[in-house]
């Protein structure tokens, strides 16, 4: 009943939630799939609701292809087998709201829980892009990561 409220609430306000599914965006003869799936967790304790196959059914021959995906972990179980996938946008850690974040130089204790918890990761030509939020869990405050929104510029290779 929860997500059934939460859905109807995006939907008032223009929201359109990723479930499973794809968007194409064309402009100029150039296609930009964005695949958005439900939570798929590589640990026990998060459920895994999401359907990369679903989602990556719709995304058709599109040049480059996004994905958002809400826990990291999902990145090498399973995304990294669809070759075609260019970029995972990521969040679910929050850098654990603790650690030491200098050029350079970044460490957390959310580091031994998850491999891949703050920044850009690449392998190959897919790469995963993990943000620490603007919100928190359990403790209202953050210590040495700052709230973060990432912009990206996309440009033709």
């Amino acid at each position: 009943a929860n997500l059934d409220r939460l859905k109807q609430n995006h939907a008032k306000i223009g929201w359109k939630l990723m479930l499973d599914e794809s968007h194409v965006v064309e402009q100029g003869g150039e296609k930009i799939a964005i695949l958005g799936v439900q939570n798929w967790g590589a640990q026990m304790r998060f459920p895994k609701y999401g359907n990369l196959a679903q989602a990556h059914a719709g995304s058709g021959d599109a040049s480059f292809k996004i994905l958002l995906s809400h826990d990291p972990s999902h990145w090498e179980a399973q995304v990294l087998e669809y070759s075609d996938i260019d970029l995972t946008l990521s969040g679910h850690t929050h850098g654990m709201q603790f650690g030491v974040n200098l050029p350079g130089f970044k460490w957390s204790p959310v580091q031994y829980v998850y491999k891949q918890w703050a920044g850009l990761y690449s392998q190959g030509k897919q790469h995963l892009y993990v943000n620490t939020g603007l919100g928190f869990i359990g403790y209202p405050g953050r210590v040495g990561f700052l709230p973060e929104i990432t912009v990206f510029e996309l440009r033709r290779a």
